[in-house]
């Protein structure tokens, strides 16, 4: 125990550092030792394409190709002639660029080829790479994994970089770019860091307590109990006590508390995340021939939804995916809510419910010309008034009122209602209040999903929430322990979840998941 243990303080001594290597992790890249190449742009004709390779052989390549003795200049971009190997026809007049490991994407020697984008020349440069020793193609997301499995990027930072190649809407470029930079990793390695520390503390007192007689409350006073010793410390032990003296922290507890708090301040947070990377769901409600239809065909910038007269004309839920206001959004139109006339509208209102009951955001729909009718009000009593007593910390939905049809109305505007609810002026036909809702529905949807400018970082996956939860989980067990031993271990478990969240530890099961959707060429 004590030889790991001073493994442990040498590691906490040292500071603020990557707390797992990934060559050790026991995620080494598929197929490590030979090297790849792919092409990295996008598929079809192109002014540029880029072909990389990545591993040992990639300067041996670059040379056979390119006819050439030496390797050019590294990190600076040389025009070369690209032949053929075996026949010496010319392929392409290139730009390539020479990338020696480690400063490097993947850490390993890379290469990159910038040829004129036309298909038969990138087929002809890969098929040159291809009859090369040594060279393979590469497999979906291997050039990232090695990345990875070489330390240059930790787990979190490879799903940034996922997030970000995926990104359709500016709030989830904002959040992606924050994560591949590093953010989360960064505060989840301060959290271990914490720890470790406190970690430090409790074995130095196991190992010292029984022949040392230390004072009793050990984790209440923390390093305090260093200077209330019943007998002195011999001079032979000053030495390596010192270390312990300056990592301890003056209450272990009181930095276990804290980081319980914020541990649980981001799982209470951990929707806004997830909606932000997987869209928030926005549901169009109201009586029947309020607009609503009119109104998703209108965020959407396309006719999703058939727009007629006819009351009742929606019968089914109709979604759309729609970029509003930068937030990615899941939009539904619903059939509108009364008592319908038939099996078929019946079904299509308890639908209509039913999305409801999962909407982030509800935007509620009246016909602003035609608030006195009988459906308007039992709207507005039931779907209105239920979701709007409802304070932000009871409830995840919110809820934006629009009177729609502003153009029907006179200069003095919908008519005295001393109880509606605070609302949005529109009119699909013209346009007119279209700007004032964007707007309102920008500050929602911060609201719902986060701001991915402001703020601590998010919790994006569920694989995130998942070692938040059992990092917490295990500090719940570390105060009611009596018992020294079993503080040590509740704190050795939480630090493990934050160490395999940055890809400390992670099984080859949960590396392929997450790598499984990155493209080949990244």
């Amino acid at each position: 125990m004590w030889r790991g243990l001073w493994t442990l303080a040498a590691q906490a001594a040292r500071g603020p550092r990557r707390l797992c290597t990934r060559r050790s992790s026991g995620a080494a890249a598929p197929g490590s030792g030979a090297t790849i190449f792919a092409l990295s742009s996008g598929q079809g004709r192109c002014g540029i394409a880029v072909i990389r390779t990545s591993g040992p052989s990639s300067g041996h390549a670059l040379q056979i190709l390119t006819a050439a003795r030496d390797l050019p200049p590294a990190r600076h971009a040389s025009l070369r002639l690209l032949s053929d190997p075996r026949s010496g026809e010319p392929l392409d007049r290139a730009l390539v660029l020479w990338f020696p490991g480690p400063r490097s994407f993947t850490g390993e020697d890379c290469v990159e080829f910038h040829v004129h984008g036309g298909p038969a020349v990138v087929s002809g440069v890969l098929q040159a790479l291809g009859s090369v020793p040594g060279l393979r193609p590469a497999e979906a997301g291997e050039f990232t994994r090695r990345a990875f499995a070489n330390g240059k990027l930790n787990l979190t930072e490879v799903e940034g970089l996922a997030d970000l190649i995926h990104a359709e809407t500016e709030a989830q470029r904002r959040q992606a770019l924050r994560q591949l930079d590093g953010e989360l990793g960064h505060l989840c390695r301060g959290w271990a860091e914490t720890l470790t520390k406190a970690l430090a503390h409790v074995e130095a007192y196991i190992d010292f307590g029984e022949d040392d007689n230390l004072e009793e409350g050990v984790l209440e006073q923390g390093g305090s109990t260093w200077w209330g010793r019943k007998t002195p410390i011999s001079p032979q032990r000053l030495p390596s006590l010192s270390l312990f003296a300056c990592l301890l922290s003056p209450t272990a507890d009181i930095e276990v508390r804290a980081l319980e708090v914020a541990l649980g301040a981001h799982l209470r947070d951990a929707r806004r995340g997830q909606r932000l990377r997987s869209g928030a769901h926005v549901v169009v409600t109201g009586p029947p021939n309020a607009g609503k239809s009119s109104l998703v065909n209108l965020l959407s910038r396309k006719p999703v939804s058939i727009v007629s007269p006819e009351p009742g004309t929606t019968r089914d839920v109709l979604e759309t995916p729609v970029d509003l206001a930068g937030f990615p959004v899941l939009l539904s139109d619903t059939a509108g809510l009364r008592e319908g006339v038939g099996p078929v509208e019946q079904e299509g209102v308890r639908r209509a419910r039913e999305r409801l009951e999962q909407a982030d955001l509800i935007l509620a729909m009246l016909d602003a010309s035609d608030l006195a009718s009988p459906s308007s009000c039992n709207f507005l009593a039931t779907v209105v008034a239920s979701v709007g007593a409802q304070s932000p910390s009871d409830s995840s939905q919110r809820l934006l009122l629009v009177l729609n049809k502003s153009d029907l109305l006179s200069p003095e505007g919908p008519g005295p209602r001393p109880d509606l609810p605070p609302h949005l002026l529109l009119s699909c036909l013209t346009g007119e209040g279209l700007d004032g809702l964007l707007e309102a529905l920008r500050k929602e949807l911060a609201a719902v999903c986060g701001d991915p400018s402001t703020g601590s970082p998010l919790l994006t996956r569920a694989r995130h929430q998942h070692h938040l939860q059992g990092c917490l989980d295990a500090l719940s067990h570390y105060k009611p322990s009596k018992d020294l031993a079993l503080a040590a271990e509740a704190l050795r478990v939480a630090r493990g979840h934050l160490t395999r969240l940055t890809g400390g530890g992670g099984t080859e099961e949960i590396l392929d998941i997450i790598f499984r959707d990155f493209c080949v060429g990244k």
